[in-house]
């Protein structure tokens, strides 16, 4: 998978992860559709480079019909570790029979949507005021997000996994 073994995450990986966690969301609580999460209870993929050294995480959850993308995060963008994280947790979501995997993102993550949507991934759901709404979660999420672009709402993206019954 485009040069990267993905994996379940170790005890071992934990450092590494922590610091993405870190760097992206400013510690490992993030919230998505009015729910905080603590990333570190959550089954968790990593993206190891030749060295062992991890190049990506992904967390998730199973939700009803589907495989939820809580978090995903690349140590370095552009490097085909989240592209390889993206298709093992399809590949697991179709394996336990789940119709879908699905992620959120923000208005402004104009990157992340290009990404996803290359990937296959639709828009399928805009819920107007949700990061206006975790703000109370999280208050340190900033008004304004990438590119200088207002932060308010989650975009939910989907892709069909072709499990379904």
């Amino acid at each position: 998978m485009d040069g990267f073994e993905v994996r379940p995450a170790r005890p071992t990986d934990q450092a590494a992860i922590d610091a993405l966690h870190e760097r992206e969301w400013g510690g490992p609580y993030v919230v998505a559709h009015d729910t905080r999460h603590d990333v570190r209870t959550l089954p968790t993929l990593v993206a190891v480079d030749g060295s062992a050294a991890v190049a990506g995480t992904l967390t998730y959850r199973v939700d009803g019909d589907g495989l939820e993308v809580v978090t995903l995060v690349a140590a370095v963008p552009g490097t085909g570790a989240g592209t390889a994280l993206l298709a093992a947790a399809t590949s697991i979501a179709a394996e336990a029979g789940l119709a879908r995997i699905w992620l959120i993102t923000s208005n402004d993550n104009l990157r992340a949507l290009r990404f996803y949507q290359r990937r296959g991934m639709r828009l399928v759901h805009v819920d107007r005021g949700a990061v206006d709404r975790a703000r109370q979660l999280k208050p340190e999420i900033p008004l304004v997000g990438e590119d200088g672009i207002p932060l308010h709402d989650e975009l939910v993206l989907e892709r069909r996994t072709g499990a379904e019954g």
